[in-house]
């Protein structure tokens, strides 16, 4: 990950119209809760995306409920996820299918909020394939790379929110967190 590889990232996704909040891991919490809407329902951060946020100080707020019923699914506006990985140039994150519940919490919200460590960014699609190549051949993962908030045309006109979230908001996690004494 370098800089260039930030600035492409946030570039592309204001293309998009896909918000951006930006700020060290340890103001993780407050950045979801600022960018979600009510009811919410998440993924705990150590039980979705990279292992790493297993050691991060990157937490949700309380309110997320985080052991959704079907029906608190049904009911919830925003949907809170970690992204294993980010494509700069795309401005497309890798959400990965897993038991704790990742791809229908991002899928039937209106709104997705993604939280991605800038350091889980690459610059290209070849680099996510590389990335991707080894863990869907000795773990069978199944990754979905999203881009944007979800948009047809196929309807006589665009529609967004179709086949996803109407809403994309992007929590990146720097690495140098001056709150851990990084720089």
């Amino acid at each position: 990950m370098s800089l260039a590889d930030t600035s492409t990232f946030t570039g592309r996704l204001d293309d998009l119209g896909v918000a951006v909040s930006a700020g060290p891991s340890a103001e993780c919490a407050a950045m979801v809760e600022a960018a979600a809407g009510e009811p919410a329902v998440g993924v705990p951060l150590d039980r979705s995306g990279p292992a790493a946020f297993a050691d991060s100080p990157a937490t949700l707020p309380e309110r997320i409920e985080t052991e959704p019923t079907t029906a608190d699914l049904r009911g919830a506006h925003t949907g809170v996820t970690a992204a294993s990985l980010g494509v700069a140039e795309y401005g497309s994150v890798a959400l990965e299918a897993d038991a704790a519940g990742t791809e229908p919490v991002s899928l039937f919200v209106d709104r997705h909020v993604v939280v991605l460590r800038e350091a889980d960014l690459v610059p290209d699609m070849p680099d996510a394939f590389e990335w991707l190549g080894p863990r869907a051949r000795d773990e069978s993962v199944d990754v979905v790379f999203a881009t944007g908030p979800s948009a047809t045309a196929d309807m006589g006109g665009l529609v967004h929110g179709a086949h996803g979230p109407k809403e994309v908001h992007v929590v990146l996690l720097r690495e140098d967190d001056p709150a851990e004494g990084e720089r």
